[in-house]
């Protein structure tokens, strides 16, 4: 796929240290961390819509934030967080379905109903599947993920005109890879679990998911990703 081909130097992380960038100067900013799943997907959002040239992305060290960042442009004090039109809207499952609503590019929805009802049933199953596999890790994840990963299994079944969950690239796809990504190196390093063993569409799909240029630029290295994991779901093991 040729959208988001744009390569681009990604800039420094703003720490307690960084003076804030200018704010509400009519500059469209999404605000992200390199390791959250969540800044993520609306990053591959913007990237496939062919938006880096309207939206800048602005880097935050969570391990230490600039107090700006809470006082003066999101008082939730996460990402991401979209900085357009004098105002600030985060959540990134909404800000996936901002940016299609209000900006130019490939679309992330198809425009059949069957399709977009599929696609809302599934975007809601991404929060009962991150809350399984998260408790998973302070448990045994071997044990306790498979029918969640069979889940997705079925789904990317329900469409046979391509490997997506929709059969064509979405906001879907989006919603689940970059949390996946994650589960996938974690599942592997720690417990030896492969999670696409025995579910060839998802293996499918994830294959197909490398090939999009607007996802591999914004992926983190695994290394890092793992050890962020680790610290935050075995160091009280």
């Amino acid at each position: 796929m040729a959208a988001g081909c744009v390569k681009q130097i990604l800039p420094p992380a703003l720490d307690s240290t960084s003076p804030p960038p200018p704010l509400f100067d009519g500059t469209t900013k999404l605000y992200i961390s390199y390791i959250c799943p969540y800044a993520q997907r609306v990053w591959v959002a913007r990237n496939y819509k062919g938006l880096q040239g309207k939206i800048k992305l602005v880097a935050i060290d969570l391990h230490n934030k600039p107090t700006w960042y809470k006082e003066k442009v999101y008082p939730e004090n996460r990402v991401p967080c979209l900085e357009h039109n004098n105002e600030v809207l985060g959540e990134s499952l909404d800000l996936l379905r901002y940016l299609e609503s209000n900006f130019e590019g490939p679309a992330l929805l198809p425009n059949d109903p069957a399709k977009q009802e599929f696609a809302e049933e599934m975007i809601s199953y991404t929060d009962t599947m991150s809350k399984t596999v998260f408790a998973s890790f302070k448990g045994d994840p071997v044990k306790e993920v498979g029918g969640t990963f069979d889940h997705l299994e079925a789904a990317l079944g329900k469409f046979d005109d391509g490997p997506f969950f929709l059969g064509q690239f979405s906001m879907v796809d989006i919603a689940y890879v970059t949390l996946i990504e994650r589960f996938q190196l974690f599942l592997q390093d720690v417990w030896k679990y492969d999670l696409t063993a025995g579910r060839p569409k998802l293996a499918a799909w994830l294959e197909e998911m490398n090939k999009i240029s607007a996802y591999t630029q914004t992926k983190h290295e695994p290394q890092k990703l793992i050890e962020h994991y680790k610290h935050r779901f075995l160091a009280h093991k």
